[in-house]
């Protein structure tokens, strides 16, 4: 057992640059570019056949998702914004390279309209639905809540809180008996960023 390494501790320890990207930003131009298991991951069939959606799925932990799903025999289909589309033509590939399908489905989940028909595009595109992990989100650092538009508030919650109401309520209909619904947060639930904070925590409990 000594081959297997603490995956608490295999990450990236050095300085980062700083750097500043428009929101939302691309991953494939950061630096250092995150490991979302693109070299890393290695899948054993847990999934084989299996039909994922992941919003988000272009980058960060929806990517992670993403590709991990590929890697252990799903097919995928992945929301991202209509700007990331570099990053999601690379998760394509990377997907496609897994002999698995991927499909791309670009959009905005603030917009009701567009979550609700993108449960249905992805059943429709993947001959069905098993897993939907709901990973999108939306982070505004403005600490001072002062500063914060009422603009800024309804989009960031529309994304994180609103969007998982539209997307859980199209599916539920749509997923056979053993289905999941995944929703997720991240560090930033703990954060003192208050409106990040607040819908993150409101993720957790949904």
């Amino acid at each position: 057992m000594s081959h297997l390494k603490d995956p608490t501790t295999q990450y990236y320890t050095g300085e980062y640059p700083k750097q500043k990207q428009p929101t939302p930003g691309i991953q494939a131009k950061m630096t250092p570019v995150p490991d979302c298991g693109e070299k890393t991951y290695v899948g054993s069939g847990r999934l084989k056949d299996r039909k994922a959606l992941v919003t988000g799925g272009d980058s960060g932990i929806g990517r992670a998702a993403a590709i991990a799903y590929a890697r252990e025999g799903a097919d995928v289909a992945i929301s991202y914004l209509p700007v990331e589309e570099e990053d999601a033509q690379d998760v394509k590939k990377i997907i496609e390279e897994c002999g698995r399908k991927a499909v791309l489905l670009p959009g905005d989940l603030s917009d009701e309209k567009f979550a609700r028909s993108l449960v249905h595009e992805a059943h429709k595109a993947l001959g069905g639905l098993d897993i939907m992990a709901l990973v999108a989100g939306k982070q505004v650092a403005i600490p001072d809540i002062a500063d914060l538009t009422s603009e800024q508030f309804q989009k960031t919650f529309a994304i994180n809180v609103f969007a998982l109401f539209w997307l859980t309520q199209e599916a539920i209909p749509l997923l056979p008996k053993g289905a999941s619904i995944i929703t997720t947060s991240s560090i930033q639930a703990y954060s003192q960023v208050r409106i990040y904070w607040t819908m993150r925590l409101r993720r957790r409990r949904f």
